[in-house]
């Protein structure tokens, strides 16, 4: 209820009930500990609504596909380089995002693009 915690929470939780099927091992589950789960239903910031899990890829792969490469792309690459994204990496992810849809979202192109990225092969390593 509190305004600064629902403007994460508005984000987060729609996606994170949609998955709540799947427990820590990734394997189906209809309910814990004797209790229903919650509704996976729910709603994208972006507006667009989803029933449960499956409907949530599909809007994932189709209407919000871009996203999803520019987010997953921006995420490995800050895992990469140790540290978050910069100005001067948006050209990069640009391009690497442009060859995952020629690609048809290949994981293989987004590795070899952040591994042949100017970022990662010119990246600072911390003296010892």
């Amino acid at each position: 209820e509190k305004p600064l915690c629902s403007s994460c929470h508005n984000r987060m939780d729609p996606l994170g009930l949609a998955l709540e099927n799947f427990n820590a091992m990734g394997l189906w589950r209809d309910q814990e500990r004797g209790q229903a789960l919650a509704s996976p239903a729910g709603q994208l910031v972006t507006g667009e609504p989803f029933a449960d899990v499956r409907e949530l890829k599909h809007l994932l792969v189709t209407a919000r596909r871009e996203d999803y490469y520019r987010c997953l792309t921006e995420k490995l690459l800050t895992y990469a380089l140790g540290r978050g994204p910069q100005p001067s990496d948006i050209t990069t992810v640009d391009a690497i995002v442009e060859k995952l849809e020629q690609s048809g979202g290949k994981f293989s192109t987004l590795i070899t693009g952040i591994i042949e990225s100017a970022p990662f092969q010119k990246r600072q390593r911390p003296s010892t």
